[in-house]
């Protein structure tokens, strides 16, 4: 069966640098850190206490109260993020066969938030189970596909994939496969997060993956840094809309890019830490570029998984460098992380969105707060420290890693 081509016709983005894909262009490129002390709930007695939270967000300006209150906060910025993708792709709805549209969304931990103030108030309690009847369907991570496809009338394939921090990687490469097999014209992806909370700051914090540079949360997320002592947890979402290429050109859509490829693996290692020779990122890049067909010494740019844990970072650049060889030295490589803080479930939905306006503007967004570059990381990498920079990027690669060795690896190419 020959493979149909996929092209990515609107774009989202809900992060903490930016509520629009504009300004959140604008942030990535202005080397813009989203961290700053929290304000969802009282973390003075945390370990940490600072976040890459929304600013300036107030749902009802996107949602009806009514329906916002039916959903998680994770949900409410998958609506927001994909409106705008679906907005950007210029669709006419009446022409549009609904049943060839599909919403395939990720999240690493779903309706968190939910989960944890229904479960404080039975704790307060006398044990009576005085239980919201929204609980379940706020709380279960298919509430945020199920909200985009209802809103929209979508009635394709219609779930959520869950792999940790790959699982919108994930979800982008299961509608890009969706796509190319013709099953569908045109799929919504992407993926989001809301794990500025209780449960997921302690849990995390508990875990020592998270930084505690509480006196300078601006420079907390520092990738590939010798002083980084873990990732800054951040909120949001990224969308896509993808579609199978002569559908788009029939309609006259604009077009941001072709996706190309998509790759898998997994660590088969450990329940939290990566390979250690980073063998399961280098086999899921090998699995992408084999499914684009093209060579390692095609690609430009990669946005690295680059989270700022002190495993980690660097076993990704020696996998890229086991993957591209003496090309390694010629691209530039960036982690985007360091200005959105780790979206969790959601990473790889903006870093794949953050790929595509690289390509869409020739320009390498930076790696922020490298103030000495761990000499364990290969001193000939172009980490873009600090300052992006105009560059000819025609085809972009972007990676995501999860707890549990989960690898996912996406390709764009400029069409």
């Amino acid at each position: 069966m020959e493979l149909k081509r996929v092209v990515v016709t609107g774009l989202g983005a809900l992060t903490p640098i930016g509520n629009t894909v504009d300004t959140f262009w604008e942030g990535l490129a202005e080397g813009k850190s989203g961290c700053a002390p929290i304000t969802r709930f009282d973390a003075e007695k945390f370990k940490t206490r600072f976040a890459c939270e929304l600013k300036d967000f107030k749902v009802e300006d996107y949602i009806n109260t009514k329906e916002a209150r039916k959903m998680d906060p994770f949900t409410q910025y998958a609506v927001v993020a994909s409106d705008e993708a679906i907005a950007d792709a210029g669709f006419d709805m009446e022409k549009l066969n609904l049943n060839k549209v599909g919403v395939i969304w990720g999240s690493g931990i779903g309706g968190l938030k939910t989960f944890e103030d229904e479960m404080i108030y039975f704790g307060k309690g006398d044990g009576t189970p005085k239980i919201n009847p929204f609980f379940i369907p706020k709380m279960i991570a298919d509430s945020s596909s199920g909200q985009i496809s209802i809103r929209n009338g979508f009635r394709g394939p219609n779930y959520v994939t869950v792999s940790a921090c790959s699982s919108a990687n994930n979800a982008i490469i299961d509608a890009f496969n969706y796509i190319r097999t013709g099953r569908v014209h045109v799929c919504i992806t992407g993926g989001s997060e809301a794990p500025v909370t209780i449960a997921s700051v302690g849990g995390f914090t508990a875990m020592h993956a998270m930084s505690t540079r509480n006196d300078d949360p601006t420079t907390a997320s520092r990738p590939y840094d010798v002083d980084r002592d873990g990732f800054v947890v951040g909120e949001g979402a990224g969308a896509l809309v993808l579609e199978e290429y002569e559908h788009a050109k029939a309609r006259g859509a604009k077009i941001y890019a072709e996706l190309i490829g998509g790759g898998f693996s997994s660590d088969a290692y450990h329940i939290t830490a990566p390979h250690p020779d980073g063998y399961g990122a280098l086999l899921s890049m090998q699995d992408a570029l084999e499914d684009a067909q093209i060579k390692p010494e095609e690609v430009d740019y990669i946005n690295t998984h680059g989270t700022s844990t002190p495993i980690g970072d660097p076993q990704e650049i020696k996998a890229i460098v086991d993957c591209f060889g003496e090309h390694a030295y010629n691209m530039a490589i960036s982690s985007t992380k360091s200005m959105t803080g780790h979206l969790l479930g959601g990473a790889g939905a903006v870093e794949a969105v953050a790929s595509v306006l690289a390509i869409k503007n020739q320009f390498v967004p930076p790696t922020i707060n490298v103030f000495n570059r761990d000499p364990e990381i290969d001193q000939r990498i172009d980490l873009t420290e600090n300052v992006g920079k105009a560059r000819k990027i025609d085809v972009a690669l972007s990676n995501g890693f999860g707890f549990g060795g989960h690898n996912a690896t996406v390709i764009f190419r400029k069409i």
